[in-house]
């Protein structure tokens, strides 16, 4: 192992455990420093985002306003509902944070690795949320010369989610894209996106200053969950753009059913009818997120060509194989200042991250606000 800078025998890392009474506790321990060996680097963790798929780990079922903070502690009641959906985890402390970058402050043996000490990196994998992290060097995203951690945090999960939204459509032979919460950080780069590629996009959104936000992008197809006239100007948008293929991050609740009545009302304006069975044309929505806990409500009013399934970004890439991901990755390293920017509304640290009032507030997923951990900050 060669090194650029001394690392501690000791670190933190942020740990997330469902207790056997019923309750959830975040928690920095001191964990070893792991010594690299192989094509294995150390990072010095210095950015990892908060996603809403790390407060799934993070939170689990907790209330996110009930967390009481003791030492390097918080803890907080679940539910007595939801005890049963988290009794699987109970007693396993899970580490947390799915993506980061960081320095490469050291590397095994490996001539690929050791060229990569002193090089600013991002990755994902798990286990972000702490000081220092161990990676194969082939998992890592070399990022270019003169880009912070901060701004290469978050080069995986949102990026290449964008950039499989696209691949899927294409793959399954769809011609647009219909996306909600699509003001959200990964909404954003989806319509640089889609106008790069020429792929037309229909956003869904929830008030008019996201509207406006991704006008302001360039979007075209903007329409306002919120306002009274709500589906006419859906279904005018599918029609105009084709675009019978939707990735919902919100999941429960009206909207997945609301988005395949448009699409099938939209295909129904070029196609007849076949009796009670509907227009021809599939119509797929794919839930990737649960913004919303509400049951999801399928209606049945869009004909019998229709789909509503999950869509997750790891199963695309073992699909897409090694030579696809390796463009991606390129891309995402080559666009990380323009289409696949992220921006946040406060950077904290690992210590901030288990504060009662901070929980409470990354906790609201709310649109707009991406909370950054800086470990060593």
């Amino acid at each position: 192992m060669t090194d650029s800078a001394s690392a501690p025998t000791q670190a933190r890392q942020l740990f997330s455990t469902v207790t056997q009474d019923g309750a959830l506790e975040l928690d920095l321990r001191d964990v070893p420093v792991p010594t690299p060996t192989g094509d294995q680097l150390l990072v010095r963790v210095e950015a990892t985002p908060i996603n809403p798929s790390d407060l799934a780990v993070l939170l689990s079922a907790a209330d996110p306003s009930g967390f009481t903070a003791f030492g390097a502690s918080a803890r907080s009641p679940i539910p007595e509902a939801a005890r049963r959906f988290t009794a699987a985890r109970a007693g396993h402390s899970l580490p947390v944070g799915n993506e980061g970058a960081g320095t490469v402050i050291a590397a095994g043996e490996d001539p690929a690795a050791q060229a990569l000490i002193g090089k600013t990196v991002a990755a994902a994998g798990g286990s972000f949320y702490a000081q220092y992290k161990l990676l194969r060097a082939h998992d890592c995203l070399v990022l270019p010369d003169g880009v912070s951690a901060a701004e290469g945090a978050s080069s995986f999960v949102n990026p290449l989610t964008a950039l499989g939204m696209v691949g899927t459509m294409r793959r399954e032979g769809y011609r647009g894209l219909v996306h909600t919460a699509a003001a959200s950080n990964l909404g954003q780069m989806l319509v640089k996106l889609t106008q790069a590629e020429g792929v037309p996009l229909v956003c869904i959104v929830r008030n008019q200053a996201q509207a406006d936000l991704l006008r302001g992008l360039g979007a075209t197809h903007v329409v306002d969950s919120t306002t009274p006239d709500f589906m006419g100007q859906l279904i005018e948008a599918i029609a105009q753009t084709q675009a019978f293929l939707a990735f919902d991050a919100i999941g429960g609740g009206k909207l997945a059913g609301q988005i395949l009545t448009a699409m099938e009302q939209a295909a129904l304006r070029t196609q007849p009818a076949n009796g009670p069975y509907g227009s021809s044309q599939m119509k797929q929505v794919y839930i990737y997120g649960r913004l919303s806990t509400e049951p999801t409500e399928i209606g049945h009013n869009f004909g019998m060509k229709w789909g509503v399934g999950g869509w997750l970004l790891t199963p695309y890439l073992q699909s897409a194989g090694i030579e696809e991901v390796a463009r991606m990755r390129a891309r995402v390293a080559a666009e990380i200042r323009t289409t696949f920017a992220s921006a946040y509304t406060a950077r904290i640290t690992l210590d901030g991250a288990i504060q009662p009032d901070t929980i409470a507030a990354y906790a609201r997923r709310a649109t707009g606000e991406k909370y950054l951990i800086m470990p060593n900050a």
